[in-house]
C-alpha cells in the first residue's frame, strides 16, 4: 500500500511539473463596474480616413483599368504603346485647351494610304486585372473626320500574348460620341493589357477611352472595386474621411485639391497631378494621376452605402508646409470659404438649391445629411490659426450647427503642436485632428496620453496613427503583428477616454503592392487581391465591438495602463444589453486574467470571445497568406459574474456577454 501511495505521489507531481504555463502564470485581479457607466462613446468613435495615397484612388478602388484614358498626363501617351511603330501610320495629340480647359487633349488616329491597320496598347496600373467569365465594359468618346471610314478592334491580352477578350466598334458619326460596347473575358489574368486596332481609311478622334469590370461596388458602372468596399465595409465605420491628408493641401495652391472639379459628369472633371507621385526619392512614381472618375460625389456615396458619418477636408489656403508652404492672403480667401460653404450645400442642399441641383442630378436628390466638416489637413503655425478663425466666422454664421475639424500639426508634440494646442482651447475649437506616427513603444507608453485630459477642453479626433516598424517615411516598415499590438494597448486608452476621444482611424488606408510611396497601411492589393493586414483586424476587432458606454475596468483601483503589461478597457453596448471587455496582453508570457463582473444582472449563459494573436512579433499578412495573423472566434461558457480567463502571449482578447432583462 505504501509503495502505491508513493508512485502515486510520484505521478501527481510529475503531472503537476508538465502541466501548460498557465498552472505557472500570473492571476490578475480585475473589477468590471458594470452598473457605473462613466462616459458615452460615439458613433464615430472608430471610423476609416482615405487618401489617394499609394494608388488608393486611381489604379485602386476606382475600378477603371485604363491609365491616362484622356491623354491628359504630362506625357499625353504615358501608359500607352504604339503596336506598330515602323508604319507611316500614327497618333497625333490635338490640345484644344482654349475651347476646353478641362479637358484639353484628345488622340486623333490616322491611318495612311496603303496601310492596313494601327494600334495603341494600354498598359493599365501595373497591368489588368482581369477575371475568367467576368464581363468588360469599354466605352470611347469618338467621332470621324470627313471622309474617314475606320473601325475599332478591342482587344484584352495576357502577359503571354494571348487574346482573352475581344469585341469591335464602329463609329458612325462626325460629332463627339460615346460608344461602349461589352465582352467576356475567357481567363483569369493579373497583368494583362488593353489592345485597340484601327481599321479603314481616314482618321478617327478618341477620348476618355475606357474599360470596366462588370462587378464593381452594387453594380454600378463606372463605379469601384467591390472587394476593397467590402473590406471597408465589413469594419463597420462610424466615418469616413476623405480625400485625405496632404493631397488636400497640393504641393502647391495651383494644385490643391478643388472639390468643384470632380463633381458632375466624369468628362467634365479635370484632372491634376497626384502630389505623391514623386515625393519619396525611394518610390518614384511620375505615373500618379488624379483624374477623379472617384469625386466628392463618390465619397459621399460611399460613406452613405458603409454606413459611415461622412467628414470632407478642404483646402484652408495653405499649400503643404513641408513643400512650398504657399499661403493665400487673408484678403483673398473669400473662394476657398466659399468652397466650404459650396460643399455643405452640395451634400445638404435642398434639390432646388444651385448644389443640391448639381448632387440631384448625379443621382442623389436626398441630402447626403452632413454634419461635420475639416478645415485644412495638418497646417501649424499663426498664419494657420489665422486662417482657420476666418472660415470658422464664416461657416458658423451660414451653418451653426455643422461642426468644425480642425488640427494641431503633423506631431503629437513640441513646440508647434504646443502652439496649436493652447489657440485652439482659447478658440473654443469643437474637435481638433491629432496625428501619431511612431514605434510601437510610444503607443504602449502613451496609453495613458488622455486619463489626465482637461475634460473641458475641445474634443480629440485621433485622426492619423500607425506604429512604424523602423522609422517614419521608412521604405522598410512593415505592418508587423508587433505594431498592430502595440496600436492596440494604445486604443485601449482612446476608448477609455470615449469622453475626450470622439473619432479615430488609422492611416493611410490603401496600398497597392507595386504601386506604393508610403508603408505601413491597412489594407494591401494587387489587381486581382487585397487583404486586411494585422492592423487592419484591430481596427476592426474595436471597431465591431464599440459599445456606447465605457465602464470602468480596474486592477487595484487603477485603469489598466501597462500593468504587469495588460492593458484594458471595458464597454456596455444598450443596444444588444452586452458587456464588452477588451484586453492586450503585450507580453511573451500566458496571463490568467480573473475578471469581475460588479453590478453585472443575469447573465446569458453563453458568450463570445475572439481573439487576435502571434507568437511571433513579425508575422505579417499577404496576398499568399491574408489570414496569417486573424481573429479567431467561439463561443464559451458564462459562469456567474467572474470570468476567469486566459489571455495568449502577445494577444489581443475581446470578449463579449450579454446582460438578461
Amino acid at each position: 500500500m505504501r509503495c502505491k501511495v508513493t508512485i502515486l505521489v510520484i505521478l501527481l507531481i510529475g503531472l503537476i511539473t508538465s502541466m501548460p504555463v498557465i498552472a505557472q502564470s500570473r492571476v490578475l485581479g480585475i473589477v468590471v463596474k458594470v452598473d457605473q457607466p462613466k462616459a458615452a462613446i460615439q458613433p464615430t468613435m472608430w471610423g476609416i480616413f482615405f487618401e489617394d495615397i499609394n494608388l488608393a484612388a486611381d489604379g485602386g478602388i476606382y475600378a477603371e483599368l485604363v491609365k491616362n484614358r484622356s491623354f491628359e498626363f504630362a506625357k499625353p501617351l504615358m501608359g500607352w504603346k504604339i503596336l506598330k511603330p515602323d508604319t507611316t501610320t500614327g497618333v497625333l495629340i490635338i490640345n484644344q485647351s482654349e475651347s476646353n480647359p478641362v479637358n484639353p487633349r484628345y488622340a486623333r488616329i490616322s491611318i495612311a494610304v496603303g496601310e492596313k491597320s494601327f494600334g495603341l496598347s494600354n498598359e493599365g496600373f501595373r497591368g489588368m486585372g482581369i477575371k475568367k467569365d467576368m464581363t468588360y465594359h469599354f466605352s470611347v468618346f469618338a467621332r470621324q473626320t470627313e471622309g474617314s471610314t475606320m473601325t475599332m478592334r478591342i482587344e484584352l491580352v495576357s502577359l503571354a500574348g494571348k487574346i482573352i477578350g475581344k469585341a469591335s466598334l464602329s463609329p458612325d458619326v462626325k460629332s463627339w460620341k460615346k460608344y461602349s460596347v461589352s465582352f467576356i473575358s475567357n481567363a483569369t489574368e493579373s497583368k494583362a493589357k488593353l489592345n485597340i486596332w484601327f481599321e479603314g481609311k481616314g482618321s478617327l478622334d478618341l477620348d476618355m477611352i475606357s474599360l470596366f469590370p462588370d462587378d464593381t461596388w452594387k453594380n454600378r458602372p463606372g463605379g469601384l472595386r467591390a472587394d476593397l468596399v467590402q473590406l471597408l465595409a465589413d469594419m463597420k465605420p462610424g466615418f469616413l474621411r476623405f480625400p485625405g491628408g496632404c493631397i488636400v493641401e497640393g504641393r502647391d495652391l495651383a494644385n490643391r485639391y478643388q472639390w468643384k472639379k470632380t463633381v458632375g459628369k466624369v468628362e467634365d472633371r479635370q484632372m491634376i497631378v497626384n502630389r505623391w507621385n514623386t515625393e519619396f526619392t525611394h518610390r518614384q512614381t511620375p505615373d500618379y494621376y488624379q483624374t477623379f472618375g472617384l469625386g466628392f460625389f463618390e465619397y459621399f456615396q460611399l460613406a452613405e452605402d458603409i454606413g459611415a458619418e461622412p467628414l470632407p477636408i478642404l483646402s484652408c489656403g495653405m499649400a503643404c508646409q513641408f513643400n512650398t508652404a504657399e499661403v493665400v492672403p487673408l484678403d483673398q480667401l473669400d473662394p476657398y470659404i466659399q468652397d466650404a460653404l459650396d460643399l455643405i450645400e452640395f451634400a445638404n442642399g435642398t434639390p432646388d438649391s444651385k448644389w443640391g441641383k448639381v448632387r440631384t442630378q448625379m443621382g442623389h436628390p436626398a441630402p447626403f445629411n452632413l454634419k461635420m466638416i475639416g478645415v485644412g489637413n495638418e497646417q501649424w503655425g499663426s498664419q494657420y490659426i489665422e486662417r482657420y478663425i476666418v472660415f470658422v466666422k464664416a461657416i458658423k454664421a451660414k451653418y451653426p450647427d455643422i461642426k468644425i475639424v480642425t488640427g494641431t500639426g503633423p506631431s503629437p508634440d513640441g513646440k508647434d503642436y504646443e502652439y496649436a494646442a493652447r489657440e485652439l482651447k482659447k478658440l473654443n475649437a469643437e474637435i481638433v485632428d491629432e496625428h501619431y506616427y511612431a514605434n510601437p513603444e510610444w503607443f504602449l507608453k502613451n496609453a495613458t496620453r488622455y486619463d489626465s485630459y482637461d475634460r473641458n477642453s475641445y474634443k480629440i479626433f485621433a485622426g492619423e496613427y500607425a506604429a512604424q516598424s523602423k522609422f517614419t517615411c521608412s521604405p522598410d516598415n512593415q505592418n508587423n503583428w508587433q505594431c498592430a499590438l502595440a496600436e492596440a494597448a494604445f486604443m485601449t486608452g482612446l476608448e477609455r477616454n470615449a469622453d475626450v476621444v470622439n473619432l479615430c482611424s488609422y492611416a493611410p488606408l490603401f496600398a497597392h503592392v507595386e504601386g506604393w510611396q508610403w508603408t505601413p497601411d491597412l489594407i494591401w492589393f494587387d489587381n486581382l487581391k487585397s487583404f486586411g493586414t494585422t492592423n487592419y483586424y484591430v481596427q476592426k476587432m474595436f471597431s465591431n465591438n464599440k459599445g456606447t458606454q465605457v465602464l470602468p475596468m480596474l486592477k487595484g483601483n487603477k485603469p489598466i495602463t501597462g500593468q504587469d503589461g495588460l492593458y484594458a478597457s471595458a464597454a456596455f453596448d444598450e443596444k444588444t444589453n452586452e458587456i464588452i471587455l477588451k484586453l492586450v496582453n503585450s507580453t511573451d508570457k500566458v496571463q490568467n486574467a480573473n475578471v469581475l463582473l460588479d453590478g453585472a444582472k443575469r447573465l446569458a449563459p453563453k458568450g463570445k470571445i475572439t481573439v487576435l494573436k502571434s507568437d511571433d512579433l513579425n508575422r505579417v499578412n499577404s496576398l499568399d497568406q491574408p489570414t496569417l495573423v486573424s481573429p479567431v472566434e467561439q463561443e464559451f461558457t458564462v459562469k456567474g459574474k467572474t470570468l476567469n480567463q486566459e489571455l495568449a502571449p502577445y494577444s489581443f482578447t475581446v470578449i463579449r456577454m450579454k446582460q438578461l432583462k
